[in-house]
């Protein structure tokens, strides 16, 4: 055998070898890595490439791309809290009394006989009664109430349930129809 001949049958072994083969994994994968460090916005491989910082407006700035499944999520769970909300104001309209005479659909409950009666279906009240406070359908004194410190405290529905049934399922209504009917992973999206 020559020389040259087990030279090339030594390069044929290192070649083939299992360790060159997940060396060349390895570099495949840094490869891919570095490719897509060009692209990402936070990366400094960008900026050494001379390479513009992405633009973001402020209505584009933290909320999720169109059409992703980011979106999709974020979508459903509004409709679902906007559902919890009007739970909790049927619950006042069915337990609550009404305020007066004159206008027996607007009603009233403390929030001790709520906070009793409401744990019972949901753990998240007082975050509730905040965002219903927030769209003007509920109101109360003070900031946040807090269970036995704020028992005596009243909580008013500030619409008939009928209304506030309509804005609510309004609202969920032109959620659902916002909803993409085929949402993508955020990095499949151009």
């Amino acid at each position: 055998m020559t020389d040259v001949a087990h030279e090339l049958g030594a390069l044929r072994l290192i070649v083939d070898s299992p360790l060159s083969s997940k060396v060349a994994l390895f570099n495949q994968t840094a490869q891919s890595h570095r490719e897509s460090q060009l692209s990402n916005p936070f990366s400094d491989a960008q900026a050494s490439r001379g390479m513009a910082r992405l633009q973001i407006s402020k209505e584009e700035y933290g909320k999720p791309k169109a059409g992703s499944l980011t979106e999709y999520r974020g979508k459903k769970a509004n409709i679902q809290v906007y559902q919890e909300m009007l739970e909790l104001c049927q619950v006042i309209d069915v337990d609550g009394k009404p305020v007066s005479k004159k206008n027996p659909d607007i009603k009233m409950i403390y929030f001790g006989e709520l906070f009793n009666i409401y744990t019972h279906i949901n753990d998240k009240l007082v975050g509730l009664l905040l965002r219903a406070r927030k769209h003007d359908l509920i109101q109360f004194e003070g900031e946040c109430l807090f269970q036995r410190r704020d028992d005596h405290v009243p909580v008013y529905l500030t619409k008939p349930i009928a209304q506030i049934r309509d804005i609510l399922v309004g609202k969920q209504t032109e959620i659902r129809r916002s909803l993409s009917p085929n949402p993508q992973p955020t990095n499949m999206l151009p």
